[in-house]
């Protein structure tokens, strides 16, 4: 058997081990993770989740308001006890200094629970997103539906 590390250099190693592994997150992967945070919201039913993804001041289609939107999606959740949105290809996502624009192609379902959804749908989604507080905040959506 081999000499015992030192106490110190053990400890030294693990916190490089450490450090290695904790890297900043850039601005577009923060964005992408919010996206992903909506996705999860309307699919697990959570309205107060995708309020809290919502700017103050966000703007949706025909002026609605983020008091607004997470009314219709609560009346989407009591309307379908099963939501799916699934993205259809990939976020485009352009990027500046305090604001963005993530673009992308969804499905969206609803259904009671058996095995093929009550309700279908595919849009085309742009969103406008602000840096607020060191977080992304969606600031407005627009969709129109693809089929």
């Amino acid at each position: 058997m081999g000499k015992p590390i030192p106490l110190p250099l053990l400890l030294l190693a693990c916190v490089a081990l450490v450090l290695a592994g904790c890297t900043a997150t850039s601005p577009e992967q923060a964005l992408r993770g919010q996206v992903s945070a909506l996705q999860a919201a309307v699919e697990g039913r959570d309205a107060p989740a995708i309020g809290d993804l919502l700017a103050d001041d966000f703007v949706g289609p025909g002026g609605m308001d983020a008091e607004a939107a997470v009314r219709m999606a609560r009346l989407a959740f009591l309307r379908h006890r099963e939501v799916g949105a699934t993205m259809a290809g990939p976020l485009r996502v352009e990027l500046r200094e305090h604001d963005a624009t993530v673009s992308f192609e969804v499905a969206l379902t609803g259904g009671s629970g058996r095995l093929l959804p009550d309700a279908a749908r595919l849009y085309s989604v742009e969103t406008g997103w602000r840096l607020e507080g060191g977080g992304w905040r969606l600031l407005s959506a627009s969709w129109e539906p693809r089929l």
